[in-house]
């Protein structure tokens, strides 16, 4: 498919392209602006067609808690809105139609959360890396001297293990240790706040960056749809946006680098897990990513889960339990093995958005996450908070 931005109808793809390969056999909701109600309503995607449930859950909240959603959507009829390819159309299109409705990002009320660093093997080489100076000799005598102190292969490292520990003491000696590898390789995750609740974006749509910022990058990640249990009951795509270069003066504007407006994209949909689409399947999804520019510039590059540090069911752990309660659930999104360093404009310079910038997230089981990226000044002010959502489902007499 052809992402040129010069094609204004197509930039964001088609409905095929955004529902997963094996929708037929998917549970997928989502929500929709609805123009008829001034308001957002919860959504199932089935047989191309989108069908409104907010009749009987006002929220995607209220759907991810039940006891066994996927089960209870499945079977679950509504209004019929239209299909997914043309509300799809009505989202990217940039003369939209506020008469008919539109997708918005597939979470409501619950927390928007990130985990970091969580591929430490892409981390510890990158650190090989940049010890060695390009001497891929110097760099294999290092990895070498590694692994003799570790005693294992460092693709087997588990962070926070006796193994892990002794190769953060050989770190140390070798004066190679850094904040980002204490949360790669050591007991605790990196679990922080990508996000504000109803903030995030959906698919079609732009992100956005500081239009300050001149090092940032996508980053490509799987997210999980957790419960307020801490039980995990389903998955889409999420786009962390990140500006390394506010985050690499000091890792205390991590929020700055983080959270700005339209940061945070996920979508297109939420597959609820069932009998065909679990968290095992989740662990060996490869995750996708391509980038191209107004420019003529492309990139592309695949993030495999199955390469990850902390098992998912461990960062959720770390996120939600008794040491720290969601009421509403969370969304948390797993990390990336995707740093990019490929020359952009100038030799040695790496790679960094361009206001244009088409970005596609895909991955076969979960569909495709496409945005445009703008400055973050110029996107769509965040509005509809958590009062107006409140306010719009007691008119509709929802709540």
């Amino acid at each position: 498919m052809n992402l040129s931005s010069s094609d204004e109808t197509a930039w964001y793809g088609t409905a095929a392209n955004a529902l997963p390969d094996d929708a037929a056999d998917a549970v997928l909701i989502g929500r929709i602006w609805d123009p008829r109600v001034e308001g957002p309503s919860p959504v199932v995607v089935r047989d191309g067609e989108v069908i409104d449930i907010s009749a009987e859950f006002p929220t995607v909240r209220d759907i991810c808690e039940l006891p066994e959603p996927a089960a209870v959507v499945s079977g679950l009829n509504g209004r019929h809105v239209g299909a997914f390819g043309d509300v799809l159309a009505n989202t990217g299109s940039p003369a939209r139609d506020r008469t008919r409705p539109w997708l918005l990002a597939p979470v409501d009320l619950q927390a928007l959360k990130a985990a970091g660093v969580t591929f430490a093997v892409s981390m510890i080489e990158r650190v090989i890396e940049e010890r060695a100076g390009g001497d891929m000799a110097l760099a294999a005598d290092i990895r070498s001297r590694m692994l003799a102190g570790v005693g294992a292969d460092l693709h087997e490292l588990s962070p926070g293990s006796e193994e892990a520990a002794r190769l953060k003491t050989l770190l140390v000696a070798e004066g190679m240790w850094s904040q980002y590898l204490e949360v790669g390789i050591g007991p605790d995750a990196e679990i922080f706040t990508k996000g504000q609740i109803l903030s995030a974006m959906g698919t079609a749509v732009p992100v956005g960056v500081l239009a300050a910022s001149t090092w940032n990058n996508p980053e490509p990640e799987v997210s999980l749809i957790v419960q307020s249990s801490g039980r995990i009951v389903g998955a889409t795509l999420g786009n962390d946006v990140n500006l390394r270069d506010v985050e690499g003066r000091s890792a205390l504007l991590l929020p700055m680098a983080k959270d700005n407006n339209a940061s945070c994209a996920l979508g297109p949909l939420i597959r609820l897990f069932d009998e065909r689409f679990d968290l095992e399947q989740v662990r060996g999804l490869a995750v996708r990513l391509d980038v191209e520019g107004e420019d003529g510039f492309r990139l592309e590059a695949v993030s495999e889960m199955s390469q990850i540090s902390r098992d998912p069911e461990a960062l959720v752990r770390q996120l939600i339990g008794p040491q720290h309660h969601y009421p509403d659930g969370a969304v948390l999104m797993l990390g990336t093995m995707f740093a990019p360093i490929q020359d952009r404009d100038h030799p040695g310079e790496g790679f960094t958005h361009k206001t244009g910038d088409v970005v596609r997230i895909s991955s076969p089981a979960l569909g495709t996450l496409v945005n445009r990226v703008q400055n973050a000044e110029d996107c769509t002010p965040w509005r509809f908070g958590i009062r107006d959502l409140m306010g719009n489902l007691h008119v509709r007499g929802l709540l």
